[in-house]
């Protein structure tokens, strides 16, 4: 079975936006160290989860940057626009964008169905509705957490909808000379 991966920038106070979407606070780099990290889950997944809000500002992103070919980011970007993306959302009945499915049925159900199929691994990313959804329903195999150096008091929590307490192994802990942390965690299950 595929794996669901997260990846997401995190407040060191576990906020991954301020009150109102402020992402200001992320720490950017193009340091080799980053860019190693990120593509090396990116190319280890053929898949890519998105909720809706996060989607109408990524894949128009990812997409506009692949119209200029002299851009330092256009390879990555020709991967985050030719990988096959699955938007979540209660109200969208079709996608938008181009090669990209939208899904309205059972999270559960259809991210279950989505990690049966054959291929390589599946990467997610989402603002925290979508994210709090998943990680509620124990969906995600790994969690790549950038914790990005700032604290920023209030904000968008993950794992605020958890019922109980949820433990984890840590897989590796890499730090970037950005000053950002990357934990790798695994769930414990059964």
């Amino acid at each position: 079975m595929r794996k669901l991966k997260l990846q997401v920038q995190i407040s060191v106070d576990g906020y991954i936006a301020g009150p109102n979407g402020e992402m200001d606070w992320i720490t950017w780099t193009t340091d080799e160290d980053f860019i190693e990290y990120v593509m090396g889950i990116t190319n280890s997944s053929d898949g890519m989860l998105l909720g809706r809000k996060l989607a109408e500002g990524f894949i128009p992103y990812w997409t506009e940057i692949t119209n200029n070919p002299e851009d330092p980011q256009y390879p990555f970007a020709k991967i985050m626009v030719d990988t096959p993306k699955v938007v979540f959302s209660k109200t969208l009945d079709k996608s938008i964008w181009d090669n990209t499915k939208v899904e309205n049925g059972d999270l559960a159900t259809e991210i279950n169905k989505i990690k049966s199929r054959e291929g390589k691994d599946i990467i997610m990313y989402g603002g925290s509705g979508f994210v709090s959804s998943v990680i509620k329903a124990d969906l995600i195999d790994e969690y790549h957490l950038f914790v990005s150096p700032s604290a920023i008091g209030k904000g968008m929590p993950i794992f605020n909808t958890l019922e109980g307490t949820r433990k984890f192994n840590l897989v590796k802990a890499t730090p970037l000379k950005c000053g950002i942390v990357i934990l790798f965690y695994k769930p414990q299950r059964g």
